[in-house]
């Protein structure tokens, strides 16, 4: 395949980059992401894997657009709402880059559909606000061998990390740092704790990031550790996640890999 004369001045400052060029560039073109959620983390995220040239890029949300996300749910604009996030995220991506096939899934991820709907991508990136299917996304990942890009937000911090112990025994899963759901009274979300918009923006662009770089297979991801971003201090520090051999999820395939 060879790039068009469109291509080769749209991503050119991709390709003049000794760790990305052409292979690099056509590895973004090939690329299946499947984005979990288009809200806070899932605007900036799909909008930057978007504009790199990621090929094929599926978004799972079954959600209206509302007045109150458009504070930091930047792919959304005013007309949009009412209308289904994932329609209109697709048009924000389709006027960004018309290289980019979408996937549209108006539905909740659920234990019946998360293998048929996560099997056919590549790399995962969860955009989720809620613990119970930030679990059954990590579970589902490792059984079918996926590579997990994580992030999660607060009102005025965020988090971010890589799973994929299928890739070996030092790399741990997200239940190996959090093993169980959090007790009702520890859980907040945006609608219940605020959130100061741009931090969204921020963690969400991060977790393009490394996205970017799995499928580039360049630099040091986050796989094996867990960075903690603080927005009021301007601070972030790293914090290695160890692997847990009786882990439920990833403990078996650890012990093989």
């Amino acid at each position: 395949m060879e790039f068009t004369d469109e291509q080769l001045e749209r991503y050119s400052r991709h390709l003049i980059l000794r760790e990305v060029g052409g292979a690099g560039q056509m590895a973004l073109l090939n690329a299946r992401v499947l984005v979990i959620g288009a809200g806070g983390l899932g605007a900036p995220l799909l909008m930057y894997l978007a504009a790199a040239g990621v090929g094929t890029i599926g978004i799972i949300d079954d959600d209206l657009v509302e007045l109150s996300n458009l504070q930091r749910q930047i792919i959304h604009a005013y007309p949009d709402v009412g209308t289904r996030k994932t329609v209109s995220a697709a048009k924000t991506i389709t006027a960004l880059n018309q290289d980019v096939t979408l996937e549209l899934y108006q539905t909740r991820l659920t234990s019946d559909n998360a293998e048929n709907l996560i099997g056919s991508f590549d790399i995962i990136a969860d955009g989720c606000d809620n613990f119970e299917t930030r679990h059954l996304v990590n579970d589902t990942c490792v059984k079918l061998g996926k590579t997990l890009v994580s992030a999660a937000l607060g009102p005025f911090e965020g988090q971010i990390s890589t799973f994929k112990p299928h890739a070996g025994a030092k790399y741990p899963c997200y239940r190996c740092f959090l093993p169980e759901t959090p007790d009702e009274n520890q859980q907040r979300t945006c609608a219940d704790a605020g959130i100061l918009g741009a931090v969204a923006g921020i963690i969400g662009s991060m977790q393009a990031l490394e996205v970017l770089k799995e499928i580039l297979d360049i630099g040091e991801t986050l796989a094996g550790k867990i960075m903690l971003f603080d927005a009021l201090t301007m601070k972030s520090r790293l914090i290695g996640l160890p692997r847990e051999p009786k882990c439920i999820t990833c403990g078996q395939i650890r012990q093989k890999a």
